[in-house]
């Protein structure tokens, strides 16, 4: 089920602030990482893989690898973010 998730501010003058960058949520808990291959820096993958350190994906997502990515769909998100980059940031 997707739902839309926006933020609100409460000013002290009693008025309100509505964050109008408003984006769907496509997150279903802690279980993305089972759902999606997520876009992370390459110099931390061998350290994840032999040491099991936890990786952070350009989504912001963070997790422990253990299945192949190449099985699952690119994270829309990820995907969005490494295509925003300028040329040689990815």
């Amino acid at each position: 089920m997707r739902k839309l998730v926006a933020v609100t501010d409460v000013l002290p003058a009693g008025g309100t602030k509505v964050d109008s960058d408003t984006r769907p949520d496509l997150s279903t808990g802690d279980g993305d990482h089972e759902r999606f291959a997520h876009y992370v820096l390459k110099d931390k993958i061998m350290d994840s893989a032999v040491n099991g350190t936890p990786m952070v994906a350009l989504c912001g997502k963070v997790w422990v690898p253990t299945r192949d990515p190449k099985r699952f769909p690119v994270c829309p998100e990820c995907k969005e973010i490494f295509e925003s980059l300028p040329e040689g940031q990815g």
